[in-house]
């Protein structure tokens, strides 16, 4: 009976997120301002991007690949490191601790946030708690439910209350963010990833939940907004604009940062110069013909 009462209250939750989500995405009135700040950076009279060097957001570099991690720990404007167990399997590590504890003695003055990988919450509270005694800069990344919805926002309000850093993830509606940045605020305060790449994927705008959950933490300054999954350099532009505080990108993106702010009839020449030169590097020809049948 217990099971099937926890059951019922698992989809009691994903029922109210979801129409929670329904709610703020179709029926939010035209004249909010948060329509009208979505129309504002889907206007073509905005200002030129900002250069990578202006922006104010902190950018954390997204990944699992130690020689990677170490490169861009030299450069200044990383300002933190996030991880997950997928990134670290695409990669082929094979001891998570090992892993983690290896970073961590290199990297011991930007944030790394690490994640917790059972679904059973006693379990999470576990390897939460050794997780961060690994290093004083580790962030513990506690998924914001288990596989089966279950909320894990007592097993944040535990952790925060004991001094762990937490980064509550996998979040996609701004309800989530209303429900967990009080208990981490409570605490030792930490960081809100809603993946605004993934809201984009599902086909709607993450800007205006991503704009409305800056404003809703303001009342919360050691709860930071972390704008997770980005999936191009625009994005950073989007995330600096509203105010968000951390942006986390991959590889493939830091690659693009010179871009950022570049005159657009360059970035046309560019691609031209890209065009002509992967053709004569590849040897294509052309049999030319001497007419054209009409």
């Amino acid at each position: 009976m217990i099971k099937l009462g926890r059951q019922r209250e698992n989809r009691i939750w994903c029922t109210f997120w979801s129409l929670a989500f329904f709610h703020f995405e179709w029926l939010m009135p035209d004249n909010s301002e948060i329509t009208r700040f979505t129309a504002q950076l889907q206007s073509s009279s905005l200002p030129k991007a900002p250069a990578a060097k202006n922006l104010r957001i902190k950018i954390f570099a997204d990944g699992a690949n130690k020689e990677t991690m170490l490169r861009y720990y030299q450069e200044p404007f990383i300002a933190g490191f996030t991880t997950n167990p997928t990134l670290m399997r695409k990669v082929g590590i094979a001891s998570y601790e090992e892993f983690a504890n290896d970073i961590l003695s290199i990297i011991r003055d930007r944030p790394i946030s690490f994640e917790v990988f059972s679904d059973d919450f006693e379990e999470m509270e576990k390897q939460a708690h050794t997780i961060a005694s690994w290093g004083k800069n580790a962030y513990v990344k506690i998924p914001i439910t288990n596989t089966s919805c279950a909320p894990s926002v007592s097993l944040v309000e535990r952790l925060s209350a004991a001094g762990i850093k937490v980064n509550v993830t996998a979040m996609t509606i701004y309800e989530q963010v209303e429900q967990v940045a009080p208990v981490l605020a409570k605490g030792c305060g930490g960081i809100v990833s809603v993946f605004a790449g993934r809201i984009a994927d599902a086909g709607y705008d993450p800007v205006p939940i991503m704009k409305r959950s800056v404003e809703y933490l303001r009342k919360y300054p050691n709860v930071e907004l972390l704008w997770a999954s980005p999936r191009e350099v625009y994005n950073l532009v989007q995330a600096d604009m509203i105010g968000c505080h951390i942006i986390t990108v991959t590889e493939d993106i830091l690659k693009k940062l010179p871009l950022l702010g570049g005159q657009l009839n360059q970035v046309s020449l560019d691609t031209v110069r890209m065009f002509y030169n992967d053709a004569q590097a590849a040897g294509y020809k052309i049999r030319y013909v001497e007419s054209i049948e009409k």
